[in-house]
């Protein structure tokens, strides 16, 4: 269940109420050029003085460029890098680009849904860039497994409970890196977050930009804080909304997230007892306990709906992928429970998550994104504990988070013993970048508040910014406070005067 995305961004449109505490953005600024002389490495020209050719590709213009396989060997096999590119409305600063997070999101669609993403004085003044990351969408897409493999993988028990459910967990945690290894074994050294990194520099270059304008949100933040790492100097106005710091291991993220699932998911529980159709009832303890029983009943007696088992991990999922954004996500988690629940019918529940999983009517996964997580999340952060600490993990963890703890803790077999060894990512402290804004809020239940906290502290130079709502990530999520701090950030360098927004 959650346990195969434990740094997941799976972002939903959602209104939420705001305030006006900051004034709209000042008058438009240039973005400075950076004081360094020289702006590549002598061995990576050719890939530097690269000249998109943009053709027309719907709501946007699309070009590839050339990067190296492997940066130690840039004479070496080369890979091409899709970019996507939305001209600003109005008067032009610059380029601003975007990701949306994943790993495993394609920050191409990202742009392309560009007046959903920023708001207009951002639409007016910036071009939006997308830049799909190695191995992720239309750059070099990873494979990994067939959509039958991903469906058993979502379907697996979720904390075994005896020696046999225990064997077949391990063996299917093989599963991904297995896959990876035999479909591309180019590619599966390659798609780490330092490479992406690297790459975005290279694009940087190619649209004609000076210094890089960033906005990243979710992993999001990892890419452009591993990017402030390599290239300080290159650093324009970057904003990180969502926090997942580098220096995290694979064990402290999905720890974190486990709590803050939990939380979120007992706000739910809350929110569901205050209406008639909810299928719980008690306090939110009672109710808890009475969702997570239903759960267990289901790994022995699943569900059946159509050619599909509903098993508890299955149903398990469905609710981690619809805690995103409360105001959304809680009404519809609650009118697909309710049948699922009371007359053991889990239709809604499996159009909510397949909507979240982007697994098509037919069964077929429409993007690499589950592939490229495993991928992308691996190869940055291996997994280095033995199946005795992962056993105990799953004890300690379920008392903090008991529905979504142990499954969490059995997920990080996925990324034990991964067939490849790529750079990983480590500290971000950037010294000699610019200002760098970090927004995180404080009920987001997959990048927590705390993880902004550390990023902010890893960072040299940044500025945190605390969202005092829910939902994950906070820009144009329903405060004009955050809005207002964001955009005037970008438009003009300004960081906003108070420390956090309602």
């Amino acid at each position: 269940m959650g346990r195969r995305r434990q740094a997941a961004v799976l972002m939903a449109p959602v209104v939420l109420a705001g305030c006006a505490l900051l004034p709209s953005a000042t008058t438009p600024v240039p973005v400075p050029t950076p004081s360094a002389a020289s702006t590549q490495e002598p061995t990576l020209a050719d890939f530097y003085e690269q000249t998109p050719r943009w053709v027309n590709c719907g709501p946007a213009e699309c070009a590839t460029l050339e990067v190296p396989l492997d940066y130690d060997d840039p004479g070496g096999q080369r890979m091409e890098l899709a970019i996507t590119r939305v001209p600003a409305t109005g008067e032009r600063l610059g380029s601003l680009f975007v990701n949306p997070g994943g790993p495993g999101a394609s920050a191409v669609a990202y742009a392309k849904a560009a007046d959903s993403v920023v708001g207009s004085p951002i639409r007016e003044h910036f071009d939006l860039i997308g830049v799909d990351p190695r191995g992720v969408g239309l750059t070099s897409p990873i494979e990994c497994m067939s959509d039958a493999q991903l469906d058993e993988l979502a379907a697996a028990e979720a904390a075994p409970d005896s020696s046999s459910e225990e064997r077949a967990l391990v063996a299917l945690a093989r599963m991904p890196g297995m896959g990876c290894a035999t479909s591309s074994p180019d590619l599966i050294a390659h798609v780490g977050t330092v490479d992406s990194a690297r790459d975005l520099d290279i694009a940087r270059a190619a649209v004609g930009d000076p210094t890089l304008t960033y906005l990243g949100k979710s992993y999001g933040t990892l890419l452009g804080a591993t990017y402030a790492e390599l290239f300080p100097t290159r650093v324009g106005r970057m904003v990180l909304d969502g926090a997942l710091p580098g220096s995290l291991t694979t064990e402290e993220v999905s720890r974190g997230q486990a709590i803050a699932f939990e939380m979120v998911l007992d706000d739910f529980i809350a929110d569901c007892l205050t209406h008639d159709d909810c299928p719980l009832s008690g306090d939110v303890d009672a109710a808890g306990d009475q969702l997570r029983s239903w759960l267990d009943g289901l790994d022995d007696a699943p569900l059946t709906s159509g050619d599909r088992e509903v098993t508890g991990a299955l149903a398990a999922y469905a609710i981690l992928t619809n805690l995103y954004v409360p105001d959304y996500d809680f009404p519809r988690l609650r009118e697909a429970l309710g049948p699922a629940i009371e007359d053991q019918d889990a239709a809604a529940l499996l159009a909510l998550l397949d909507s979240r999983i982007s697994r098509g009517p037919d069964g077929r996964y429409e993007n690499n994104s589950s592939e490229a997580f495993y991928a992308v999340s691996c190869l940055d952060r291996p997994y280095v504990g033995t199946l005795d600490d992962v056993r105990r993990l799953a004890t300690e963890w379920g008392k903090d988070a008991p529905t979504f703890g142990p499954s969490l803790a059995w997920g990080l077999l996925a990324c034990r013993d991964w067939p490849a060894q790529g750079e990983p990512v480590t500290r971000t402290r950037a010294e000699g970048a610019p200002p760098i804004l970090v927004v995180s809020t404080r009920r987001d239940p997959a990048t927590p508040f705390a993880w902004g906290v550390d990023l902010a502290e890893d960072l040299a130079s940044a500025r945190l910014l605390t969202y005092e709502g829910d939902g994950h990530t906070a820009y144009l999520k329903g405060s004009a406070c955050v809005d207002d701090a964001v955009e005037g950030y970008l438009l003009a360098g300004k960081l906003p005067e108070i420390d956090s927004c309602d």
